[in-house]
């Protein structure tokens, strides 16, 4: 299994760091947790082959094309109004590839830290799952405005990193 990894937002945050919040930024925590998948995939035997963090998803979704790779994974935060808490997987409705990696991902988060369940997505207007050749997801981890997401999110990505992997892996068995 070859797979491609796009943290979420620009490369240092220029020009676009993502959702902020509680005193972190999109941006570097997708990176953080991104380079953990990797080394916890890499660990399992599975091949990374991209892992992109980029603005122009036009380029991303061309490179994660070309990469050989099996599925993709966009690492994400979520905001809202400082109220919304928990973690949810998006998917293009017209994926059931996608929709299994996804519900693998998710269980994986929600049982491993405890987060609130929002489910899968379904979204066909996000670019990187629609553009993609290859079973896709857009995992947003947790809220990063709200003040208890915001501690896993700083606190806890090494355990976001290695559900994400364990989901990978749970997909690859099925």
């Amino acid at each position: 299994m070859k797979v491609f990894l796009n943290p979420g937002h620009a490369p240092d945050g220029n020009p676009d760091p993502g959702a902020c919040g509680c005193g972190l930024r999109e941006c570097d925590v997708a990176k953080s947790v991104a380079d953990l998948v990797e080394h916890y995939l890499t660990a399992a035997g599975v091949e990374v082959v991209g892992n992109m963090q980029n603005d122009n998803l036009w380029e991303i979704t061309n490179t994660a094309n070309a990469s050989g790779a099996d599925i993709f994974i966009s690492i994400h935060c979520n905001a809202f109004n400082g109220l919304a808490q928990g973690t949810e997987v998006e998917v293009h409705p017209g994926s059931r590839a996608g929709k299994k990696l996804g519900s693998c991902i998710q269980w994986q988060i929600t049982d491993s830290l405890g987060t609130v369940d929002r489910g899968l997505k379904y979204r066909p207007d996000l670019w990187v799952i629609k553009s993609t050749h290859m079973p896709a997801v857009l995992v947003e981890l947790a809220f990063i405005d709200h003040a208890g997401d915001a501690v896993l999110l700083r606190n806890r990505q090494v355990e976001f990193a290695r559900a994400i992997a364990r989901g990978v892996t749970d997909y690859a068995l099925q």
